[in-house]
């Protein structure tokens, strides 16, 4: 077995491998699941594009900066699948009783096919392109802070590293999370299944506009209603207003996102998306909740799906000599933000007034 070694590149520093118990992914099936925080800011690139001009975004009274370094670029968001990944093996794993820690350890092929990638020599070198521009991004941010805490700064991967076989070929690989993003996913309240179907859609935007649907609209009759140009400043594009207007409606005339039916209307000079759920293939967590949704008001329940097993298998890793991850413990690698609250609303910490808010609701029906 290979010996776990400090991050390299920083000289000094210790890894934080030599103090964390490694959570082994033993099995592949995981409902996918993601983060409330991620699905609600705009905390990544929409473009494939190398991005190195920052996102400044403010709300409610929390604000998110997000830097990419010049040589990777800003993560994007297909690189965020890897967080949504790891977030989906955690929620399964911790739902079965196991013992999970930010210290992951898996095989490139069981992320890539949990994901919809295909698993050639080109994916594995992008995934790990991926892996770069998630350790490379530096996420500043007021969410969650504590008491006494105004802002965490942080990336996506806090370290990385590939482990071979002695003929060279890449079988395993390990990656330390940050305890920002963990503490995320062990509170269950701020967690959410999604439609398998999203790792299908292409686009920046259209991968975006389906998380912020899921967590907005949910599983609301009524759905959402957004201005426009609220979700421009709310997405972090670069794009023109008008642009991203046109993507919208490229997007609505699609019907592309899964779950999910789009429809653009116009009161006076504003523009809005109206986004309402149909024939959800996701498992319904959310709280019934009466009345329409309007943006910035978190109307959502909270999470609480049905899950499918995660079974301690024999790990296919065969560089690691570890069977079975352990039931959980008490020790500061669980530390939680408090007990899931069961009967608020998703976002409950963003219940400050949004000057964006839009009017009346629109009737369940309109079209386009």
């Amino acid at each position: 077995m290979a010996g776990v070694m400090p991050q390299r590149g920083l000289p000094g520093r210790e890894s934080e491998r030599l103090r964390l118990d490694p959570f082994v992914i033993a099995g592949g099936d995981a409902s996918p699941r993601d983060q409330r925080d991620l699905m609600e800011r705009p905390f990544f690139s929409l473009s494939k594009a190398k991005r190195v001009a920052p996102i400044l975004y403010e709300a409610g009274g929390q604000r998110v900066e997000i830097h990419g370094l010049a040589e990777h670029g800003m993560a994007t968001i297909w690189d965020a699948d890897v967080l949504i990944w790891a977030a989906s093996q955690i929620v399964e794993a911790e739902n079965s009783g196991l013992r999970t820690s930010r210290f992951l350890r898996f095989t490139p092929y069981q992320l890539l096919m949990a994901v919809g990638r295909a698993t050639g020599a080109r994916d594995y070198r992008l995934l790990k392109a991926a892996f770069a521009r998630l350790q490379s991004t530096v996420i500043r941010t007021t969410i969650r802070n504590g008491e006494y805490w105004r802002r965490h700064q942080f990336s996506w991967i806090n370290e990385w590293e590939e482990r071979t076989t002695r003929g060279g070929r890449v079988e395993g690989m390990e990656c330390v999370l940050p305890d920002w993003f963990y503490r995320g996913v062990i509170d269950r309240s701020l967690v959410l299944t999604i439609d398998p179907a999203y790792f299908r859609l292409t686009g920046g935007i259209e991968r975006w506009l389906y998380r912020v649907a899921r967590k907005h609209a949910g599983h609301q009759p009524q759905g959402w209603l957004f201005e426009i140009a609220h979700l421009h400043e709310k997405s972090g594009s670069l794009a023109r207003v008008s642009d991203f207007a046109l993507d919208l409606r490229r997007i609505a005339a699609r019907q592309s996102l899964p779950g999910y039916r789009l429809a653009i209307r116009h009161e006076g000079r504003r523009k809005l998306l109206h986004i309402r759920p149909v024939n959800l293939s996701t498992v319904p967590v959310d709280d019934g909740v009466d009345g329409h949704g309007i943006s910035g008001a978190g109307t959502i329940g909270t999470s609480g799906a049905s899950l499918s097993g995660f079974q301690a298998h024999e790990p296919q890793l065969s560089l690691w000599p570890e069977t079975r991850n352990r039931a959980p413990n008490l020790d500061s690698n669980f530390l939680m933000l408090g007990r899931p609250v069961t009967d608020r609303g998703a976002g409950a910490a963003d219940r400050p007034h949004d000057p964006h808010a839009c009017g009346p609701s629109p009737t369940p029906g309109d079209g386009p």
